[in-house]
């Protein structure tokens, strides 16, 4: 049976559809709007950090491609070609043994500083861009967000006061080490990840721990919780601190091997501050530590043993400690790269990228009184604790001073030769001095915020006046010569397939490693012979920097180095034939803005023949 009674016209549905979507749209902007409104403070520090970062890097920004580090412009080469490797896992092209470069035999990328997270990660904007805009962006998203990470966890984990955690993070993200090491070094600076793994290990404690606390009562440690072990916090803890472990080594394992050192030292010195809470604790906290490395080493596993034992691996270190050792007398020295340093001071250190030490004796003065200030805490006697050890293991294995070796052993000396240590460089240990030294400051600065008296102007004056003469100076940035349009206009596709070997001459060194600006310029679509890159070919299989020369390798960096034109006969022709077949290569290449490029141009005619012009290049077919 049907009703005859009227009804009511229909509804629009798009009408009705389209005020859904402006109410969600609404309510989402009102959402964000008072997010921001709540975390404005945060916000604020976050812009301040990201501002400094740019203006400190900004001699790159005006052309990515065509500046570069003044200071270091080996390093930015070789690590613009690592981002150009790391890209291509967008494009389903990566292996941990990557056959574009040092060909034929390849390069392990686990056992070079290769920041592979970051590459890729960043694959979309090296791909779209090119690898000297990702390198730009990243040399200053590090100094930027390791700032802000350290300022969080002073203000939401330590409960510091947000003056306090601004002063702090500052220190972390642009004190001396950090800037001198944004001098190329893109794997020790991208340190915004250690922060969240200090969180995370603290976490793990506080859920470790059954005994229940208050606020009141705690000591940058403890926070309030119940009585009981937290058995689910224990677990996300430890498979949150797993995964950021993870992550650092795909990003920078000397960063995470210091990180792991100092947080040794001062687990041990708050255990036996605390023996009650070592004692409670323990059990569970060892626990969660041992979930943690088991979930870390299923995915880590292979990777690990790749780098050591695998194709290209190398086990040990390659630089001698007794160089890259902190001279005792630059502790106290400003860096040449703050504000108020001097150029004088730069021998005191192997080079611009390693001023690691260099806080200056205003910052150390504060820090001493920081300490005292901040009274007979836990946290304090860890941290310094932990400065001292790392402070004396810089030193290396005998102590420095003023550029002179005094034949005092270090405590270096007791490490040296142990795996995995021996391959770190001791003046880097002076880099965990940062965020040691900026916690001492802001326990010391938030407690003079919560007196009344004069100490609450005077303390946080200290603080900023000792931080004044280390404020960095922008870095020294410089022009570099333009790519060849044989690379740049994809020339090189006429004389080499994709993922084949071309030969730039000359070929890439460690000292001179430009030809492999051309491989990062092309997304590393084509192999290179030799190059820059650490490898198997020292004495006995040791760990050293590049490869052996063929000789005809060897033959054209002397034409290029010197000008000569030498004698070619039947033996170098054949050579030169061998070589190119033990390259697998496809292709020579020499462009015209190569050194010395008509003797060079006619050594390889009698190698190899005429020479075939294309574009801005001459080409051998071989």
């Amino acid at each position: 049976m049907s009703s005859a009674a009227p009804t009511a016209p229909d509804a629009a549905p798009e009408q009705a559809f389209r005020r859904s979507d402006q109410i969600n749209r609404l309510a989402w902007a009102v959402r964000l709007l008072s997010a921001v409104h709540r975390h404005r403070a945060d916000l604020l520090v976050a812009l301040i950090c990201t501002v400094l970062a740019g203006w400190l890097t900004h001699g790159l920004w005006p052309d990515p491609g065509g500046r570069v580090m003044a200071l270091n412009p080996e390093d930015q080469a070789l690590y613009e070609w690592f981002l150009a490797v790391d890209a291509r896992a967008l494009l389903g092209d990566f292996s941990l043994l990557t056959d574009r470069l040092n060909a034929p035999d390849g390069v392990n990328m686990m056992a070079n500083t290769t920041v592979i997270a970051l590459g890729i990660v960043c694959a979309p904007i090296t791909l779209l861009l090119g690898a000297p805009v990702t390198f730009a962006l990243l040399a200053a998203a590090n100094l930027a967000g390791t700032a802000v990470a350290w300022y969080l966890l002073f203000h939401r984990t330590l409960h510091a006061r947000r003056l306090a955690a601004a002063l702090g993070g500052g220190l972390c993200g642009f004190g001396p080490g950090m800037i001198s090491q944004t001098n190329s070094h893109l794997h020790m600076t991208a340190q915004w990840l250690v922060p969240v793994i200090v969180w995370l290990v603290i976490r793990l404690l506080r859920a470790s721990d059954p005994k229940p606390t208050s606020p009141a009562t705690h000591s940058g440690i403890d926070g309030a919780r119940p009585a009981g072990l937290d058995r689910r916090r224990i677990f996300s803890s430890a498979a949150g601190l797993a995964a950021a472990v993870t992550a650092q080594v795909f990003i920078g394992e000397e960063v995470l091997f210091l990180a792991a050192v100092t947080l040794l030292v001062m687990a041990v010195s708050y255990a036996m501050a605390d023996r009650d809470l070592a004692r409670r604790a323990l059990p569970a906290f060892a626990g969660g530590l041992a979930i943690a490395a088991g979930l870390a080493l299923l995915v880590l596993g292979y990777p690990l043993w790749f780098q050591f034992a695998g194709p290209q691996g190398v086990a040990d270190g390659m630089f001698s400690p007794d160089y890259f050792s902190a001279d005792l007398s630059s502790w106290w020295t400003v860096s040449p790269l703050s504000v108020a340093g001097s150029d004088e001071s730069a021998r005191l250190t192997t080079g611009p990228a390693e001023y690691n030490t260099f806080l200056g004796w205003p910052l150390l003065l504060v820090a001493v009184a920081s300490a005292i200030w901040a009274g007979r805490r836990r946290l304090v006697l860890a941290c310094v604790a932990a400065a001292l050890a790392m402070g004396a293991l810089s030193l290396g294995p005998e102590v420095v001073l003023g550029g002179t070796r005094t034949a005092l052993p270090g405590p270096y000396a007791l490490l040296a030769g142990l795996p995995v240590v021996d391959g770190a460089l001791p003046m880097r240990f002076g880099l965990a001095l940062l965020p040691i030294v900026a916690t001492l400051l802001v326990l010391a600065v938030d407690r003079a915020l919560q007196s009344t008296g004069r100490a609450r102007r005077l303390v946080p004056l200290a603080v900023v006046a000792a931080l004044l003469p280390i404020f960095p100076a922008p870095l020294p940035t410089a022009e570099r010569p333009a790519l060849p349009e044989f690379i740049t206009g994809g020339h090189w596709r006429q004389c080499v397939r994709p993922g084949g070997v071309l030969v730039p001459v000359p070929l890439p060194t460690p000292k001179e490693p430009w030809p492999m600006r051309w491989a990062a310029a092309a997304d590393a679509g084509f192999g290179l012979p030799e190059g820059f890159f650490i490898g198997p070919y020292g004495r006995g299989g040791t760990a050293a920097m590049g490869t052996f020369k063929q000789p005809t390798s060897a033959l054209l960096a002397d034409v290029a180095r010197r000008g000569d034109q030498p004698p070619i006969g039947d033996e170098q022709r054949r050579q030169a034939a061998r070589d190119a077949d033990f390259w697998g290569a496809s292709c020579v290449a020499l462009a015209d803005d190569a050194p010395h490029v008509e003797s060079l141009r006619a050594t390889l005619e009698q190698l190899y023949g005429p020479a075939t012009r294309i574009a801005d290049a001459w080409t051998w077919r071989v």
